[in-house]
């Protein structure tokens, strides 16, 4: 493996991601649309909602069994998304009175490398890296050596691409392989991170053994873990109406508790050196206030533009944008649909935040012991 280059396993994954998105890389979501090949969309855009019919427990077994491919086909449909309204760090974070948008997600970022101990020279891993944003800043911050694993093809193209504009391509790499099976040898890294990612895995148990197993002994593995609280009550109808939304929207198998993400961490041999809920701890700007759409909150001039598309107004004109889109063939049939779960999505996040129901933030750093 040279450094910045994307792995040639799963070549049908690859293949299928070429075939949509092409092996040109675009800026803007206009460009990214435009270029989709509408038939292969339509396949991607059938494939995901198909797998959302219903939500009961057959279905949701399902979904547990192919998250593969229900992960994979999120993302093929939502990247596009992400990066036009959050840019390239797929994640949430805290903020404080006045901070800027992209200092804050920056700031969550250093302050997971700070609380694993990243050092310069390190090996480290990033589980579900997305488009490479953490990677990056986490190598610019640190100075370690960052290998992004991700089994979405068209993310890993953009983020080996990203990376070496910032002149990291000696200092990353990004590799195409499922966190349930990593294609690395035990005792591998000095450090592992995983950021709002391993929620998309069928298990906790399976992707938290596999970092396990990777992990060097006295390393440390820290995470961003989205999980359902304390409140959370998966017999009240109301409570696991908002879960479903969160996981349709977000291409999530199925939501858990905190105290089952602790449980097995313990299970494949991790000693839990802290952990915390940082959505919870009496900010006064609340995490997903970009989410609400409520300019009056947003904390700089610059974060009304991110803040701007998920107002009533700028909901209807991005879904009608890309209504018109797909009128006229410049962007795919499905891409109203994407726009429409994704909605379905922020709803969700907001309503189980303010209802005490859910997490994107459950904060641990678990050490792997040193003998």
């Amino acid at each position: 493996m040279t450094a910045g280059t994307v792995s040639t396993t799963n070549a049908e994954d690859i293949a299928f991601a070429r075939a949509l998105h092409g092996k040109e890389i675009k800026s803007g979501l206009l460009a990214n649309l435009s270029s989709k090949n509408a038939d292969v969309h339509n396949v991607a855009t059938d494939t995901y909602l198909k797998m959302w019919n219903k939500s009961d427990k057959e279905d949701e077994d399902k979904r547990l069994h192919s998250y593969t491919q229900l992960v994979n086909s999120y993302y093929n449909l939502a990247t596009d998304f992400y990066e036009y309204g959050w840019g390239t760090s797929f994640h949430f974070c805290r903020y404080y009175p006045g901070e800027e948008f992209f200092r804050a997600i920056a700031r969550h970022e250093h302050y997971l490398a700070a609380n694993i101990g990243i050092q310069k020279g390190m090996k480290v891993l990033d589980v579900g890296c997305g488009v490479g944003g953490p990677a990056r800043e986490i190598a610019h911050f640190t100075g370690a050596h960052v290998v992004g694993l991700n089994n979405n093809a068209y993310q890993l193209q953009r983020a080996t691409h990203y990376a070496a504009k910032e002149g990291l391509e000696n200092q990353t790499d990004f590799i195409k392989g499922n966190f349930m099976e990593m294609p690395f040898e035990e005792n591998s890294f000095d450090a592992v991170y995983a950021i709002e990612a391993t929620c998309h895995a069928p298990t906790f148990e399976g992707v938290y053994g596999e970092i396990f197993r990777v992990l060097k002994p006295g390393s440390k593995f820290g995470c961003y873990e989205w999980c359902m609280t304390d409140t959370y009550d998966e017999e009240n109808a109301k409570h696991r109406e908002i879960a479903f939304g969160i996981e349709k929207g977000n291409g999530i198998p199925k939501m858990r508790p905190i105290g089952e993400c602790l449980q097995a961490l313990r299970n494949v041999g991790f000693e839990i050196e802290l952990h915390c809920d940082l959505a919870n701890m009496g900010d006064r700007i609340a995490w997903y206030y970009p989410l609400e759409g409520d300019l009056r909150k947003c904390q700089t001039l610059r974060d009304v533009l991110t803040t701007l598309a998920m107002t009533k107004a700028g909901r209807f004109t991005t879904t009608n944008m890309c209504r018109v889109l797909e009128k006229i063939g410049l962007a795919p049939k499905g891409t109203v649909e994407t726009q429409k779960f994704l909605e379905v999505a922020a709803d969700a996040l907001v309503a189980g935040a303010q209802q005490n129901l859910f997490t994107p933030m459950f904060f641990f750093v678990a050490k792997k012991p040193a003998n």
